[in-house]
């Protein structure tokens, strides 16, 4: 037996508790059988000495095996050792001995590798607990320390059983060595009130200060689907449930439910909107159901029987012998997806609640008949938790939605958000005080603003080209098959149509008006259509021909979609691209100093900044108008980041753009106003509406007495009217100058008056490129060098 040096009590197994309740007995038992049999059994005992005086060694155990069999008989009746899972034990030590028959079993069927031992022992608790028991026992205390033991042991398959520990300790005495330190009553408050100081109680109960004589008696109970249940409410109650260590613990605590080793569990979402089931969100979630595809309707991946128990009914649908079932059934959807994965039988288990379907469990297992209906009704002590479950996700996703919603589309940007925080805590205490609340108004004053763009130039003419060259692609190809019909078949109404498609060929060349297309589409459809379809019924090559062309041409709106396709496409990827790097950059620049900031995806992307004392929460650190110097630099470099990266992402493109860029330097404070009817800030007032009118206009203004744009490809252009703004800008400029983001061409122009806006200057600045496939900033180059590369 193992000797633990570091423990408050001297371990000794005695049985001299338990000799003297039958000498008890003795002296008033009736029956002379009993009383026969209890003499000869303590005769017997009286000839090992050791028994009553104590044991301390595992092979005196062995050595008095027999005789301690004999004096535990009536505690353990030879009739019951076969259900009874029972043994002699020593507290706090894995120590059994004198154990039934089916206690030996078990510990047989664990593997010769197992080693007995309590659930979540601990050494420093374990000593507390002794010394607990030392009050108790001996002082006459009664603290409350007792606490759920547990061994968890395997079966022949592997599957983790769950035994709690009944402990019996009736037959133990403790008594004090010399070493022990008596106990005050202000001791024990002290003890009490420092649970984890281990050392303050081993100073009141040295080691092996005291002595235990006795045995405890433990019973184990077979809790397994207990404790899987219990699991599962706290896997059930962590988020994420979906992530596959959870999806892993789950299928682990229902093959302890079930005992089967292989058994595996799959969820399926039900999609009340669509009517249809759909993959759980997240890696490692299964659907049996669903097998390979992502959605499908109820009714097809389930045939009638399945849906009639599971959708309306909502009771368990069980599979006993899936490959007996495919062929009851052989165009059955879910027969067939459960064979894929080689399941041999299933059971399927609504999940709802106040009669909705919320979702199906799937139990699959790899052998037949291993899940059927007789087993399935095992699941109604673990659905409640498993709907309770599954209704707070649904929740949490809805309500994930509704964040993903307010983020993409009606965006509460978070330098602002506490005081939307603030009006709503106030609506929420008027609602419930009086019945009548109205959410107020939010505005900020003294705010600078800042604003930004990044614009492809000439976006209209670059998309009526791509229509342009569509339409002529279109009618080229409609013409070669009217040649090519003619040639085998000479009818004047072909002629007829070769002259109206040189007409619009002739029409296109020349210019694209808003009509243009919606011309060619009427010329499409009423005379070109029921000639292709006669030409189509001709010969075979002909039909070729003619289905050849009708897969080129888009099926909603009959035309030909490859240039405008390639312009749309490389418009949204350029724009994600620019969208999502300014984002990313915007969260090193709340750093500086929190800030509102939003952006618009246009034909380019432009970008509001506004930042002010009124606008944040932050009495730690004040606004100072370094922070606004700070953030401008930022925004002037990072447009010349953004102009890098829009050539950058047109690298493998077939289509080329272009972009011009401009900075609006305003030198006033103005007040911003969120408006509820459009969701979002804009200026407040008749005196700021300026500042709005300024930006609506200044990208088409011209320099001063010429017709050449302000804004120009390959650079940037600084609107300002102060002549502060022009120094502070000009500085910038310098410094990025020797950073290599700006090249030495540096303008200083004026603006022509535009309606409204009059007295506006600029510096126009040219941005330096980084060569293409060069991640080092060294390698710069300028617009026109960055053009001949990427042709």
């Amino acid at each position: 037996m193992k000797k633990q040096k570091d423990f408050p009590l001297n371990i000794k197994i005695s049985f001299h508790k338990i000799t003297q309740l039958y000498r008890r007995q003795l002296e008033c038992e009736t029956s002379t059988i009993s009383r026969e049999y209890i003499e000869k059994m303590l005769n017997y005992v009286a000839q090992f000495p050791a028994l009553t005086e104590g044991i301390e060694s595992g092979e005196d155990l062995v050595k008095y095996k027999d005789p301690i069999k004999i004096l535990m008989k009536d505690l353990f009746p030879e009739i019951l050792s076969e259900n009874q899972i029972k043994a002699i034990s020593i507290p706090f030590h894995n120590v059994i001995f004198n154990s039934t028959a089916r206690f030996r079993e078990i510990l047989k069927e664990a593997g010769e590798d197992y080693n007995l031992s309590m659930r979540n022992l601990n050494e420093d608790l374990d000593y507390i607990f002794a010394c607990i028991m030392i009050l108790n026992t001996h002082y006459g205390y009664d603290i409350d320390f007792s606490r759920p033991l547990y061994y968890d042991i395997p079966d022949e398959k592997g599957i983790i059983r769950h035994y709690r520990i009944d402990l019996n300790s009736d037959f133990v005495e403790i008594e004090p060595t010399e070493q022990a330190i008596e106990i005050s009553d202000r001791d024990v408050d002290s003890l009490l009130q420092n649970i984890e100081d281990i050392e303050l109680w081993k100073k009141k109960f040295p080691p092996r200060s005291w002595i235990f004589k006795g045995f405890t008696i433990i019973t184990l109970t077979d809790v397994t689907v207990d404790d899987a249940i219990s699991d599962l409410k706290t896997t059930l109650l962590q988020r994420n449930t979906s992530g596959k260590e959870e999806v892993e613990k789950f299928e682990e605590i229902f093959k302890s439910i079930y005992k089967i080793p292989d058994l595996r569990v799959g969820f399926t979402l039900y999609n009340e909107q669509e009517s249809c089931f759909e993959k759980m969100g997240g890696k490692g979630t299964n659907s049996f159901i669903l097998n390979s595809e992502s959605t499908l309707d109820c009714r097809a991946a389930m045939g009638d029987d399945a849906y009639e128990a599971l959708m309306q009914q909502h009771t368990y649908f069980s599979i006993s012998n899936i490959e007996q079932y495919t062929k009851d059934y052989p165009d059955n959807l879910l027969g067939k997806n459960l064979m894929e994965r080689g399941v041999k039988s299933a059971i399927l288990a609504p999940i709802a609640k106040n009669d909705i379907l919320l979702g199906v469990l799937e139990i699959a297992s790899f052998r037949k008949n291993e899940l059927n209906s007789v087993n399935a009704t095992k699941l109604e002590d673990i659905l409640p938790y498993i709907v309770t479950a599954v209704e707070r996700n649904k929740t949490e996703y809805e309500n994930r939605v509704k964040a993903v919603i307010q983020s993409e589309c009606t965006s509460i940007h978070p330098s602002v958000l506490w005081i939307f925080e603030k009006e709503a805590r106030k609506f929420i205490k008027d609602l419930d005080e009086d019945g009548l609340a109205s959410f107020k108004d939010i505005s900020f004053e003294n705010i600078h603003p800042l604003f930004g763009q990044i614009d492809i130039v000439a976006s209209s003419e670059a998309r009526n080209d791509a229509i342009q060259r569509d339409l002529l692609d279109q009618l080229l190809l409609i013409r070669k098959i009217v040649d090519e019909a003619e040639a085998r078949e000479k009818l004047d109404i072909y002629e007829q149509v070769k002259f109206r498609i040189k007409e619009f060929e002739d029409e296109l060349s020349q210019s694209l008006n808003a009509s243009s297309e919606q011309k060619v589409f009427n010329l499409l459809q009423r005379e070109i259509r029921p000639v292709l379809d006669h030409i189509q019924k001709q010969t075979p090559r002909l039909k070729e021909s003619v289905e050849n062309y009708r897969k080129k041409i888009n099926s909603d709106t009959g035309i030909i979609y490859n240039h405008r396709k390639n312009y749309d496409e490389a418009v949204q990827q350029i724009n994600r691209t620019m969208a999502r790097y300014i984002d990313r950059k915007q969260v090193e620049a709340q750093k500086i100093y929190p800030h509102y900031f939003e952006r618009y995806k246009t034909d380019g992307v432009e970008h509001n900044i506004y930042i002010g004392a009124a606008l944040t929460n932050d009495r730690i650190k004040p606004f100072d108008e370094v922070y606004l110097f700070n953030l401008r630099l930022w925004q002037l470099s990072t447009m010349c980041e953004m102009e890098n990266r829009f050539y950058q992402v047109q690298e493998n493109m077939p289509l080329k753009l272009e972009a011009a860029s401009l900075i609006l330097v305003y030198n006033s404070t103005l007040s911003i106003r969120y408006r509820m009817d459009e969701k979002k800030f804009d200026v407040d007032g008749t005196y700021n509406a300026r500042y709005e009118i300024i930006k609506k206009r200044i990208d088409k203004a011209f320099i001063k007495g010429t017709e050449e744009r302000i804004t120009e490809k390959g650079k940037i252009a600084i609107i300002y009217s102060n002549r502060k703004d022009e120094r502070e800008y000009l500085r910038y400029i310098e410094y990025l100058q020797a950073k290599k983001y700006l090249g030495q061409n540096v303008e200083m122009l004026e603006m022509e008056d535009v309606q409204g806006v009059i007295g506006l200057k600029a510096i126009r600045v040219d941005v330096l490129y980084n060569m293409p496939g060069e991640d080092s900033s060294e390698q710069v180059i300028t617009y026109e060098d960055l053009i001949n590369e990427l042709d």
